[in-house]
């Protein structure tokens, strides 16, 4: 369990970086509140090998396919603070309805995951294999 002292350190760090503790961040518990600032801070805003900006357009997908309204809100303004487009805002979120379709599809028929899985790693090879005959790209960059 978080001290007091940690606490009032994190809620200064959150001050800190935003220039006020939201309420909803004041209201976590001891325990909760330092592992939840250490994820933001040292992961969700850090530079990491994902770019800022993926980040946050991968927080608006799940933000779309949770239905989090909370989520979506702060994932789309820390997208835009890393300058991410309204048309990457949109593809984000399209992107998330296309593999939820999918997605959706296939769980509800219950494929055999092996077959699925042998025509995937079949259809990536053929894809790869066309576009370094066709574009002389090394196969790493062929786009599926």
């Amino acid at each position: 369990m978080a001290s007091l002292t940690k606490r009032s350190e994190v809620l200064r760090e959150v001050r800190d970086t935003f220039g006020q503790v939201p309420n909803w961040v004041e209201t976590m518990p001891d325990s909760v509140i330092g592992g939840f600032w250490g994820l933001m801070r040292d992961f969700q805003l850090a530079e990491t090998k994902i770019p800022n900006k993926y980040k946050e357009l991968i927080g608006i997908a799940v933000s779309g396919a949770t239905r989090c309204k909370y989520c979506q809100l702060f994932h789309t303004e820390a997208a835009r603070l890393n300058g991410a487009t309204d048309d990457e805002i949109r593809e984000a979120a399209a992107m998330a309805g296309v593999t939820m379709l999918g997605s959706t599809y296939l769980n509800a028929l219950g494929p055999d995951y092996e077959a699925f899985e042998k025509e995937t790693l079949e259809l990536v090879a053929h894809v790869k294999a066309q576009a370094a005959k066709t574009t002389r790209k090394p196969v790493a960059e062929a786009r599926v």
